[in-house]
């Protein structure tokens, strides 16, 4: 096996650690990762998504988290942000109203928060809907929306793949199948984070249809905010500034 190349401090990138198969447990962005990832951007269209208004990015508190390395990493606060933006997108074009998109993009911004790495993790949506589930003030005190039973649902189904649920979870996926969808796709579409291109979106298995322009714009965001807090913008300043990059005002 060879030995991974170390960057300035002696660590390898977390793409040169991909190639080796020798992740850790927790994984934080870095800058030669990121230049790759800024190097493969996909092939689309120059579409813009066409809303009334831009979809606010909920960056979910960093204390919500089951670890602070999760918090930090790959999965963590920035991951959650995104997919609320991704979520709200998606959900416009599927005739979902503007409330009920809101309250799924609050659902998305703790769905990873019961994470304990940033491996497949099994149950970790189940963690996620049971912590959402006791914590809905708390979490509606801080953006502005409280959970509903379709929105916990899309958390703890978002990590199970269609083919493998249970009698109990098909039927909860048939009763909010579209919320659940949504956010799958959503959390999909934020895999040009991840340091290997065989890891990042396949479109072919998610159940509802996603615009040309989504994978486009869901790089776009990734490079964006995390060059930003690479950068040394607080969180929700790097989702507010690649926010304004990809969908200006």
């Amino acid at each position: 096996m060879i030995s991974p190349t170390p960057r300035p401090g002696g660590m390898p990138s977390l793409r040169e650690l991909a190639s080796t198969g020798c992740l850790p447990d927790h994984q934080v962005m870095d800058q030669p990762t990121l230049d790759w990832i800024a190097r493969h951007r996909p092939a689309g269209p120059g579409v813009r998504a066409r809303l009334p208004h831009r979809p606010p990015p909920l960056v979910p508190d960093g204390s919500w988290f089951a670890r602070t390395e999760t918090a930090a990493s790959i999965h963590g606060v920035r991951h959650g942000a995104r997919v609320t933006v991704l979520v709200q997108l998606l959900a416009a074009g599927h005739g979902l109203t503007l409330d009920r998109g809101l309250v799924l993009a609050v659902a998305a911004a703790c769905h990873d928060c019961r994470r304990l790495n940033d491996h497949d993790d099994p149950g970790h949506g189940r963690r996620a809907a049971d912590w959402l589930t006791v914590h809905t003030a708390s979490v509606e005190a801080a953006l502005g929306r409280a959970s509903t039973p379709e929105a916990i649902t899309a958390v703890a189904l978002h990590d199970i793949p269609h083919h493998a649920f249970t009698g109990e979870q098909a039927r909860a996926y048939r009763q909010h199948q579209i919320a659940v969808d949504l956010l799958k796709a959503a959390d999909a579409l934020d895999r040009y984070r991840l340091p290997a291109a065989r890891w990042w979106p396949d479109l072919s298995r998610l159940h509802l249809r996603v615009p040309a322009w989504a994978p486009v714009l869901a790089h776009d965001l990734v490079v964006g905010s995390e060059q930003a807090h690479l950068d040394g913008a607080t969180d929700t300043q790097a989702l507010e500034y690649a926010l304004q990059a990809v969908l200006p005002e």
